[in-house]
């Protein structure tokens, strides 16, 4: 199998499993005791890893800038969610990081793309915002799934960098968990002034399950990322878009409007160009 075919069978794969661990932490009561389990779980799962893998020599730099942007997009995705509906919010925050992500990897950073790569990123990130038509977004989820958005693009670039730094996939994927893990935790215990932990209490279940989860879709992405173009690749996750909606339909129970089924149309289309281009 081709790398590049390789790579965005992972990244797609990566989507959907994003989509579970959201829809988790999403249907959770108290949202930054959620997200705290989620991160904590998956550092707490890796760290026997860290005498098995090599120091990040190399990629130190991009693991501090990781780790800064992860605080700012959980406490905003939190935000987000707390402000509006996953059916609304989710869209407009994975749509709005592609988009970013391919203007600066292609646009100041020169990394090659082809002409139907381009059309099918644009394509899925118009797509996921024609799925929110007829919804009301307020300002505050709107602000909030925005700045989730940028840092999303943020991280992305900054992690396909680090990754290719470091001098192993496994390496940088080990620490970046095990960092992220700690600044959660740190983060959401200090602004909670503790009394996260008492909820974290009452639903870490879900959050172990998430935690897991949460290995799994971004080391793929990870994974992929080592092996492809930054942006097409990033544009690929987003194909998750169509199994955040099956969850909001058949768990959730939210109505299939037809802005929806044309979004999912478009999703699909634009990765179409992203695979062939």
């Amino acid at each position: 199998m081709p790398t590049y075919t390789l790579a965005a069978l992972m990244m797609i794969a990566s989507g959907s499993i994003h989509a579970v661990v959201n829809a988790i932490v999403k249907g959770g009561r108290d949202k930054a005791a959620g997200r705290a389990i989620t991160d904590g779980t998956s550092a707490l799962i890796l760290l026997p890893a860290i005498p098995f893998v090599p120091l990040p020599h190399g990629a130190w730099s991009y693991l501090a800038a990781s780790a800064l942007i992860h605080g700012v997009y959980l406490y905003s995705l939190v935000q987000a969610y707390k402000a509006g509906d996953l059916s609304a919010v989710y869209p407009v925050l994975r749509g709005t990081a592609p988009l970013i992500t391919a203007g600066v990897t292609i646009g100041l950073l020169g990394e090659h793309a082809t002409t139907e790569q381009v059309a099918g990123i644009a394509l899925i990130g118009a797509a996921m915002f024609v799925m929110i038509a007829g919804r009301h977004l307020g300002r505050a989820a709107l602000g909030w799934s925005v700045l989730t958005g940028l840092c999303i693009a943020a991280y992305t670039v900054v992690d396909a960098i680090g990754v290719r730094a470091a001098p192993s996939a496994n390496s940088y994927i080990v620490w970046v968990f095990i960092e992220m893990g700690a600044v959660v935790v740190v983060m959401f215990g200090l602004l909670s002034r503790g009394t996260m932990f008492a909820a974290a209490r009452a639903q870490w279940r879900p959050g172990v399950i998430a935690g897991a989860l949460s290995i799994l879709t971004y080391g793929l992405a990870l994974m992929a990322f080592s092996m492809g173009p930054t942006a097409p690749l990033a544009a690929l996750r987003e194909t998750g878009m169509v199994t955040a909606l099956l969850i909001s339909i058949l768990v959730l129970k939210e109505r299939a409007t037809a802005g929806r089924v044309i979004g999912v149309l478009g999703i699909l289309g634009g990765a179409a160009l992203v695979l062939t281009g």
